[in-house]
């Protein structure tokens, strides 16, 4: 027998850690008993684990560039009405098939504004069912503060209409959502904290052979972590472990330019790995001397939960600062290195690995992905009783 049906919508643009949180997430859910239909939208990703969740493909769209200045078909060309009207009428139908009990949706309202071609038209069709299906909104601890009061009050006008819960994969005692979202007093009722959304399972926290370990360099799916791999090649000559091995995961994004430049830059250092993909990157996170990469949501969650020596260097531009407020929250607590990328240069790097130590310890609630299963659940439950 079929547990209760769950359409997850995602979207990812950019890099791929949107979908690997949800990724997570939809595992986690089917894992409960929920019958998952994963919806994605963003580019095929290769080799994640969905569990007993369904993944259903969408035609894949991507960013442009970092600044988000346009939205490509998997050709390469800018989306089009034509483009839009196909993908909401897929959407739409998986939808009327599948009558979901749960429409789960990531980011949208907060963000993935792009979309409301096909997002608006699904939640109607949610708000018209006469099955009336829970419908909840999935983000992330922190947003990218845009400081446009119109468009924040156009979001709680959205949340309001649409949605009956918001579930915020955060640590309360980290940071909570009017840290980013001003205007979070306004939907305080429907905001609910799971915690931070992590395999916790796969990383033991254990130190026992870091001592012996590599410098392990990473830049998630790579996308935009050109700079930080190179510097990082540069500054092992500065750093007192630069007779160690120094290991450079370059992620399946950074495209053929990219990974060309890092390993001729390698070939000029002895004792400098690089590779694309590791699909046991998080044994090597648990093991390695100390770990440099970017801050998003998944790498820097899956630092604290390794409790591994970790310096982080967040993205960042105009249109971008979550990295950098989330990387500062853990600094502070004394449980990661952290270095602007305005100061990201060898020597600088170097002086940040060398200096990076045993994380200070602090209860961090990991337990997002199996605390979102129960609260739908739950909320579910109690809507049929009504």
């Amino acid at each position: 027998m079929m547990g209760p049906r769950v359409l997850f919508y995602v979207q990812h643009l950019l890099g791929i850690g949107h979908f690997r949180r949800s990724a997570l997430l939809a595992r986690a859910l089917a894992g409960a008993g929920l019958d998952v239909e994963f919806v994605s939208g963003g580019e095929k990703v290769e080799g994640v684990d969905l569990g007993k969740a369904r993944l259903r493909q969408l035609p894949p769209a991507r960013s442009k560039d970092k600044d988000f200045s346009a939205i490509l078909d998997e050709n390469g060309r800018e989306i089009d009405e034509a483009w839009r009207a196909d993908r909401c009428a897929m959407l739409l139908s998986l939808y009327r098939s599948l009558r979901p009990d749960i429409v789960l949706i990531e980011m949208f309202p907060f963000g993935r504004q792009q979309f409301r071609f096909e997002l608006v038209p699904l939640l109607e069709a949610a708000r018209s069912d006469p099955g009336q299906p829970i419908v909840a909104c999935s983000v992330r601890d922190i947003l990218v503060d845009k400081k446009r009061p119109e468009r924040q009050a156009r979001i709680v006008e959205m949340l309001r209409r649409y949605f009956s819960l918001i579930l915020v994969h955060a640590d309360p005692a980290i940071v909570t959502l009017d840290r980013t979202f001003p205007l979070a007093k306004q939907i305080a009722d429907l905001i609910t904290y799971t915690g931070y959304v992590v395999d916790a399972a796969e990383v033991s926290g254990s130190s026992a052979d870091r001592a012996q370990g590599d410098v392990l360099v990473s830049a998630g799916g790579g996308a935009v972590g050109l700079k930080l791999l190179m510097t990082a090649i540069d500054a092992k000559a500065h750093s007192r472990y630069g007779d160690r091995t120094w290991r450079i995961i370059t992620g399946a994004n950074l495209g053929e330019t990219g990974e060309a430049t890092i390993h001729k830059r390698a070939a000029n250092h002895s004792g400098v790995v690089v590779e694309t993909f590791r699909p046991d990157f998080r044994q090597l996170l648990e093991h390695c001397l100390v770990s440099v990469s970017q801050a998003g949501y998944n790498t820097l969650l899956e630092l604290i939960a390794a409790k591994v020596p970790s310096v982080v260097v967040p993205f960042s531009s105009a249109t971008e600062s979550e990295q950098t407020l989330r990387a500062s929250l853990f600094a502070e607590r004394g449980m990661l290195e952290m270095l602007s990328e305005a100061d990201l240069t060898p020597v600088l790097l170097a002086r940040a690995i060398d200096r990076a130590g045993t994380p200070r310890h602090h209860e961090v609630d990991l337990g997002g992905a199996a605390r979102t299963a129960q609260i739908l659940i739950e909320r579910l439950r109690r809507s049929k009783l009504r």
